[in-house]
Order: C-alpha cells, then sequence, then structure tokens
C-alpha cells in the first residue's frame, strides 16, 4: 500500500523544517478602523503594517456602496463566461474606463492579476510565431507561469540589467519577433525598472514591450495610470497590465493595448475564454473606485507622505531596509525561522502585523519583512512599528546600521 498521507505530511514538514510554513493570520476588519483589525488568535487589536490594499479603497464609501447598490440590482454572480450571459454592464463600463486610464485602445479584465498574466503571456507565445520573450529575472510568478506556458523560446536578463538585456537581444536578427516583459515596480524590494531605457532597446531591436504595473496603477502617474504614464512614456509600452485588487481594493486584473492585441488575446486565450466573469458588483466597485482615484489626488499624497515619514523614523533608528523611491519598505532579516520569529513576537507582543516573506516569494537567505504604510497609518502609530522594531530585531540578533 501507498501511504499518501504520509507523502503529503512529510513534504509538509520539510517546509516548517525549513522555517518557511506558512500560518495564515486571520483578521476581523471594521471599515471604520482600518489599518486597525482585531486577531482572533491573539484576542487583541494589531494594526495592519504589511496590507497590499495601498489606498484603503476596499473601505472607501463609494466604492462599498457601488459594490452593494449593483449587487442589489443585478445579483450576486455574473451568471456565466463573457461570451455566454456574464458580459456585464459594469465590466463593460469598467474596460472602457481602464483602457482610458492608460491611453490605450482597449483594455481586457480578468479574475485576477495572477490570470492576466498568465493567460495573456502564454497566449502572445501561441499567436506570434516563433517568438522570444526576455523576462527581468526577478519578475512575477504569474509571468514566469506565462512565459513557461507558451513554450516559446525565452531568455532571462539580470534584474533591470540593460547591458546583459542588449546581450541577449543582439542574438537574434531584426525580423525575429521578440518581447521584453517586466515590472513598472517590484514588490519585493520596491525598485523602479528602467522603463526609458527598456523602451529605447525594444526600439533599437524591433521588439514589443509589456509591462506589469500592478504596485504601481492608482499609486503613480496621472489620475493613478502607473509608472510609465509618470515619467510619460506610456505610449510607448504595447501592453500594460495591472490589477484592482491593490490600490483600487477591489478583485481582478486587466491588460491595455492596442484594439487588436486586447481582441486577438480575448479571442485566444484560455485562462479569459473558459472562466465566469467577475460579477457585476464587484466590476461597479472597481469601476467607482479607479473614477474616484483618477479625480482624486488626496490618498496618493497622504501615503507618500506618510512613507517619507516611516522612512525617516527608520533612518533615526538605525533600522536598514532596501532603498528605493516607492511606497514598499522591504527590511531584510536573512534567515526564515528568524524572520517567522520577528514575526510572531510583533504580532503577540506589540500588536503589530507585518507578514515575514521568504522562499519561494523571495530567494532563501533574503527572507524580510515588507512594510507597507497607507494614509490611514498615523505618525503615532508609525512610532510604535520603529519601537517594537528595534527591540525586536536587537533581541533577534539582527544587526542594525548606525542610528542617523
Amino acid at each position: 500500500m501507498i501511504d499518501y498521507r504520509n507523502i503529503f505530511q512529510t513534504a509538509v514538514d520539510r517546509v516548517k523544517t525549513e522555517g518557511r510554513y506558512r500560518i495564515f493570520t486571520e483578521l476581523q476588519y471594521s471599515h471604520d478602523r482600518i489599518p486597525i483589525a482585531y486577531s482572533p488568535r491573539f484576542g487583541r487589536d494589531v494594526t495592519v503594517w504589511c496590507s497590499n490594499d495601498y489606498l484603503g479603497m476596499s473601505h472607501h464609501p463609494k466604492v462599498i456602496e457601488a459594490m452593494i447598490s449593483a449587487t442589489k440590482d443585478m445579483g450576486v454572480g455574473s451568471g456565466g463566461t463573457r461570451n455566454i450571459s456574464g458580459n456585464n454592464s459594469p465590466i463593460v463600463r469598467l474596460e472602457g474606463e481602464l483602457a482610458d486610464l492608460h491611453n490605450k485602445e482597449a483594455a481586457l479584465v480578468f479574475t485576477s492579476g495572477y490570470v492576466s498574466n498568465q493567460a495573456t503571456l502564454s497566449t502572445l507565445a501561441k499567436i506570434i510565431p516563433d517568438i522570444v520573450m526576455f523576462s527581468d529575472e526577478l519578475n512575477h510568478a504569474s509571468m514566469i507561469h506565462g512565459i513557461k506556458d507558451g513554450k516559446s523560446e525565452r531568455q532571462v536578463f539580470r534584474h533591470s540589467d540593460l547591458k546583459h538585456l542588449e546581450e541577449l537581444l543582439q542574438q537574434y536578427p531584426s525580423e525575429r519577433p521578440k518581447i521584453i516583459i517586466f515590472e513598472s515596480i517590484y514588490s519585493m524590494t520596491g525598485d523602479a525598472a528602467p522603463i526609458k531605457e527598456i523602451c529605447d532597446l525594444a526600439d533599437k531591436y524591433n521588439a514589443m514591450t509589456y509591462i506589469d504595473e500592478v504596485h504601481s496603477v492608482g499609486l503613480y502617474g496621472k489620475g493613478g495610470a502607473g509608472v510609465a504614464n509618470h515619467l510619460g512614456i506610456e505610449k510607448r509600452i504595447d501592453i500594460i497590465q495591472g490589477t484592482l485588487a491593490k490600490a483600487f481594493g477591489v478583485i481582478g486584473g486587466y491588460i491595455t493595448g492596442s484594439k487588436e492585441v486586447v481582441d486577438a488575446i480575448r479571442s485566444y486565450a484560455p485562462g479569459f475564454i473558459f472562466t465566469t466573469s467577475l460579477p457585476p458588483g464587484i466590476c461597479n466597485a472597481a469601476l467607482t473606485s479607479v473614477k474616484h482615484l483618477k479625480a482624486s489626488e488626496e490618498e496618493r499624497q497622504q501615503l507618500h507622505h506618510m512613507v517619507h515619514i516611516v522612512k525617516a523614523k527608520l533612518d533615526r533608528a538605525g533600522i536598514a531596509y532596501i532603498p528605493n523611491n516607492a511606497h514598499i519598505i522591504p527590511v531584510i532579516v536573512g534567515d526564515a525561522i528568524k524572520c517567522q520569529n520577528i514575526g510572531d513576537t510583533l504580532l503577540r507582543d506589540y500588536g503589530i502585523y507585518i507578514q515575514p516573506i521568504n522562499f519561494p516569494t523571495v530567494p532563501r537567505g533574503t527572507e524580510r519583512l515588507r512594510i507597507t504604510p497607507t494614509p490611514m497609518h498615523t505618525q503615532a502609530m508609525a512610532d510604535e512599528l520603529v519601537s517594537a522594531l528595534r527591540i525586536v530585531l536587537d533581541k533577534m540578533q539582527i544587526v542594525r546600521k548606525k542610528a542617523a
């Protein structure tokens, strides 16, 4: 007899031994208290410092009301795929709003950002014969998944290394189809890609460009259109991919581009064709959030102000983090077990929730705490965060830089 249960348990035990077993922290949110949430595990309120709801839009009254009203009118489900009864009016309006946000001809909404990357990239490889895909080594798992599924030739270039990228591009004739795939802001480091320079190489070597803006849409650029927009070069990007689940505070992913590329993905991508569409309530909430952030700068300004405050306090406390100009603050621990212990101690003893990030999300030996301030955090909360971090890092013997 084969002991299947033991096979699974052995696999889980291996993860636990490596210190990277993931414990999901249950939280009970209340829309009028964020970033405070209640932790049933510890029986106390905690301050959440690791949410990707970067602007708190999941709790915005206008967004909540938009979901409620559409759900009351149109029901909780969409009823089918986009082709079979699931093409609800809010999703059509949402795609128009997203295309306008990025100054593109068309947009296509998927059930998640992961699916939009995986489905689009794998389908591009099947639509464009003999294409070569050039992928940044730190691209998200969804992008890697899509590239591999496409089974086209692929080349991985060192992270944001333009010299290495050009060396790889030079190996192929101009007439060979190519696409350069990268992110605008990398979620685990907070650094930005050299977007203009990548576009220059794409022009030089006759390549398409595909940018993942999931950690920048809503936060940067005119109306929250992203980093490429902020730099004034979004027209040079062939396909812009984004999410509705982070700064916009809802759920879903999307791509924007020319009418032809969007229509081709719509017509060929299994991940789009064969899945039930997002419900009308979700789409109406996302539509409302996108429209609000197009018109309002207040949330973005408050976010960047709080990011500046937290970074300054960390500097004064001598707590090292990966320097960047973004809203993501990664504090490197470098050990999976210590990282988990730090997270548990902060949660249990100080009511501060920062989820440890370990392999396979980041390479082994680079385990970290990823801090994401929001407009709802206060200076008093930031003081509590930095004070607790300093104490716990010292207790765990994590070397800090000299205090400023």
